[in-house]
């Protein structure tokens, strides 16, 4: 695999910027992907303090908003131009990334919620704008409901069912997600690999790889 051809995924950060520099490979890597909850909380300066640790590794970043992330924060990222929320972007590899952030409603009353139908026009908004690319990446904040990536203590599935019938119709090849902590895993969904790093403050990253003309993913961890 030749230097260059892989994308870093991280995810709830939650203002632990220090970490960034833990993660292997960041700097050689095409980019890097920001699949959401930079904050606790936070507003758009939070975010910022994050964005610029993963800009002293790479200067390549797809970003988007957390349901723990406050809503000036999406405001911002589109700011510095690297929002993939309800929209995507094709790399120079013709590798087409498109994202989804905030979460399902929470228990918790977090910032940045929404409703299952909201979520799925988000997904297809971003994925006509890359619906033309034959590698599809697809950025999802909240992971699809029944899976071993949504899984909650007990053993309960809290994920998104909408997230889940796009990629049963869509078939992207990866799918990255997060926001349920304890549920760092992989899962395959027809043609669709979804992997959940979990909180960064575990060690927890993705690698996805293009080769030979096909996107792979991997579930890493740093310690």
């Amino acid at each position: 695999m030749s230097e260059g051809s892989y994308w870093i995924a991280i995810g709830d950060i939650h203002d632990d910027a220090a970490a960034v520099a833990r993660v292997p490979g960041l700097a050689a890597a095409a980019g890097v992907v920001i699949t959401g909850d930079l904050t606790v909380r936070g507003g758009a300066g939070a975010a910022k303090a994050v964005v610029d640790a993963v800009r002293r590794q790479n200067a390549v970043i797809m970003a988007q908003i957390g349901n723990m992330d406050k809503s000036d924060v999406d405001a911002y990222l589109t700011r510095e131009g690297i929002n993939i929320h309800a929209t995507g972007r094709v790399t120079p590899q013709g590798v087409g990334f498109f994202g989804c952030g905030y979460s399902t409603p929470t228990p918790f009353g977090t910032p940045s919620e929404a409703g299952e139908e909201r979520i799925a026009a988000w997904l297809e908004a971003a994925h006509a704008a890359v619906a033309h690319c034959p590698h599809l990446v697809m950025v999802c904040h909240t992971p699809p409901y029944g899976t071993a990536t949504d899984v909650v203590g007990g053993g309960t599935h809290v994920g998104s069912k909408a997230v889940r019938a796009f990629i049963e119709r869509v078939q992207p090849a990866v799918c990255l997600t997060g926001h349920i902590h304890e549920a760092r895993a992989v899962e395959v969904l027809g043609a669709t690999t979804v992997v959940n790093p979990g909180a960064l403050s575990g060690g927890g990253y993705a690698r996805v790889s293009f080769a030979d003309g096909a996107l792979a993913a991997e579930l890493l961890s740093f310690s």
